[in-house]
């Protein structure tokens, strides 16, 4: 039984695998409090710890993690990772700024017809919408 709710989004997430080097740009699967899986070109290592970013909320959340799971799936990976550095606060506030994200996404979509990509959602949502979004002290 899982311990966290899982949130899909197709966000883009930037990750630098601390064994290989050179970061690398791909797109969120789903997220929780406790960890994400997201797509990779590279195959990742279960144990691999990598410094996570998702540069599109506000402020762009950094974070370790520690590469759970890996799985092939057509010629490309999904990685699943726990996160391991930030305090709960901080966690649980992006993760509400995602599915505020992809809720405002959908409903432009159905509304209005206009459908976008997670990325163009995000930076949408932040001009209008950030401000209006409870600060945390960090």
């Amino acid at each position: 039984m899982r311990k966290y709710i899982r949130h899909p989004s197709d966000i883009p997430i930037e990750f630098n695998i601390n064994d290989i080097g050179g970061e690398q740009q791909d797109s969120l699967n789903n997220i929780s409090e406790g960890g994400l899986s997201f797509h990779s070109k590279v195959k990742l290592d279960i144990g691999s710890v990598i410094q996570i970013r998702i540069p599109v909320v506000d402020p762009p959340f950094e974070t370790t993690g520690r590469v759970t799971w890996c799985t092939q799936i057509d010629g490309r990976y999904e990685i699943g990772a726990e996160i391991i550095g930030r305090d709960q606060a901080y966690r649980t506030r992006m993760v509400e700024q995602i599915c505020h994200i992809e809720h405002y996404k959908n409903e432009v979509c159905k509304n209005e017809g206009r459908c976008m990509s997670g990325k163009e959602a995000a930076f949408e949502w932040i001009q209008k919408y950030a401000h209006l979004f409870p600060q945390t002290g960090s």
